[in-house]
């Protein structure tokens, strides 16, 4: 299993726009050719397959009809130079090709690889096929042609390198457009494009590598990054370390609000892992048939069963951190104490991590607070949006949520996105044997159990979301994705708030 943590990719994220921007400074006001930055792509692409695959003596390049072909054609004439057996699959036609890639075109004719027209459902040979069909510019819905392009590269099921991004992929949401290649390597050009970091990106894109091109490194003040990939060694660097003297009451009281009948279990993962990052004190306001079993499991928690919404009172008074929304659920209980808390709290001394139901709660009572920490799903997001397409474009709809709601959203899923108002994050970690039950209150208690030691809402989140994920990658890798559980977590995090 890839770690995340071990990467060396850059932290700046692009829009295609962006990079494309990069791409003009360096050619129209730096005088780099675009057949040179078109051959330095092709050598990386050349490079990492043969480092990836160094018994690979055939190949297969697949070329539409962009520069992204261009790449294509160089690389095949290149293999074919080292004494491979190139074949190149013409998918788009020749003739459309811009100037660079028609140089490109005739560089890979006078080679030695074979260039003939793909047709649907060839035969395709090699140990390896290259991907240059589509490449950023895809805005639109994959062609017919080139779906059926694509359906043949997957039923080859042979190893795929993709050049810049794997065909189909849109490369600033991470959608499928109809249709994507999905890649083993792919190897990225210039400037990293969001997409391949969200959504499809990761399961389409395989493991990314970054090749800058040799372009000058200052253009890159020229062209403000769209979005930052978190790295937890970096955040931790941020959470301070703590005083000899230090006493419990220095690091917060976190309470969290939640767990109707039935459904006390949340409550008590999001409290667990408020302590097991830090808080000093955590308390829980729940329905009173769940206080035995919680102090049953955690008898460091103070649980206090709430029977009617003025029972919270006194316990609003002396926190600094509500957590509203683990198994908070839907009755006239729940809508009692989430309208109580939302009246008491003190929003110029307390802040608030809303989670799970107390998001859905939100959407029908929507406001806007700044000292809050909203942590919704696509269907959270959705309904707080009334929008059933967030998962379009997260970028966007994490942009949205912080202005309508205020304070700092995170979106979940592949590639969580962050937005805080000033920037916006997304996390690198994570893996799909952490979509069960439970991973959400975990991660809101953890949330809290950060912004209780002093951190902003901002960095609360980031370093609460990153340390999540990456203990989610510590249990998968140690016993797998499938079966792990969200208290599986618990101890994992509080290793990495430890490092």
């Amino acid at each position: 299993m890839k770690n995340a943590l071990d990467d060396k990719l850059p932290v700046a994220l692009y829009t295609a726009a962006g990079v494309r921007e990069l791409d003009r400074i360096a050619i129209e006001e730096r005088g780099i050719a675009g057949i040179t930055l078109m051959r330095r792509a092709a050598a990386a692409c050349v490079a990492a397959l043969q480092r990836h695959w160094p018994a690979a003596r055939r190949v297969t390049v697949f070329c539409g009809s962009g520069n992204n072909a261009g790449d294509g054609y160089i690389v095949a004439g290149m293999l074919a130079e080292k004494g491979c057996d190139v074949t190149v699959m013409v998918v788009g036609d020749p003739h459309k090709l811009g100037s660079d890639a028609a140089e490109a075109h005739r560089y890979c004719l006078a080679s030695e690889a074979r260039v003939q027209p793909w047709e649907v459902g060839a035969s395709i040979d090699g140990d390896v096929i290259v991907d240059a069909l589509l490449g950023t510019g895809l805005t639109g819905q994959v062609r017919e042609r080139y779906l059926a392009a694509v359906d043949d590269i997957a039923a080859s099921a042979r190893p795929v390198l993709a050049v810049d991004i794997p065909s189909g992929l849109s490369a600033d949401t991470g959608m499928r457009l109809g249709g994507a290649v999905v890649a083993d390597v792919t190897v990225t050009f210039i400037g990293l494009k969001r997409g391949l970091f969200t959504l499809g990106g990761p399961d389409c894109a395989g493991l990314v590598e970054f090749a800058p091109l040799d372009v000058p490194s200052d253009i890159y003040d020229r062209v403000a990054a769209d979005s930052w990939r978190l790295q937890l060694p970096a955040l931790l660097a941020e959470f301070p370390s703590r005083p000899k003297q230090a006493h419990k009451n220095l690091f917060g009281h976190v309470l969290v609000v939640g767990g109707d009948e039935g459904m006390g279990g949340a409550a008590l993962m999001s409290a667990e892992s408020a302590l097991r990052v830090g808080a000093g004190l955590v308390s829980v306001a729940t329905h009173p048939v769940h206080v035995g079993a919680i102090l049953s499991r955690r008898p460091e928690l103070m649980v206090r069963g709430i029977t009617s919404a003025p029972d919270l009172a006194p316990l609003l008074e002396r926190v600094s951190v509500v957590v509203l929304g683990p198994g908070l659920g839907r009755s006239q209980w729940s809508s009692e104490v989430f309208a109580r808390v939302m009246q008491q709290i003190d929003v110029e001394r307390q802040s608030m991590i809303l989670d799970a139901d107390g998001l859905n709660l939100l959407s029908e009572h929507p406001q806007r607070r700044d000292n809050w920490v909203l942590t919704p799903h696509p269907g959270e997001a959705a309904n707080l949006l009334q929008d059933r397409h967030i998962q379009e474009d997260r970028f966007a709809a994490v942009d949205q949520l912080q202005e309508k709601f205020g304070g700092t959203v995170l979106l979940k899923g592949a590639g969580t996105v962050i937005a805080d108002g000033h920037a916006r994050y997304l996390c690198p970690y994570g893996n799909p044997g952490m979509s069960t039950a439970g991973m959400g209150d975990v991660l809101s208690g953890v949330i809290g159990g950060l912004v209780a030691q002093g951190l902003s809402l901002s960095l609360a989140t980031r370093l609460g979301v990153c340390a999540h994920a990456a203990a989610g990658d510590d249990c998968a890798e140690a016993q797998g994705e499938r079966g792990l559980i969200a208290t599986d977590l618990i101890p994992a995090i509080r290793k990495r708030v430890n490092r």
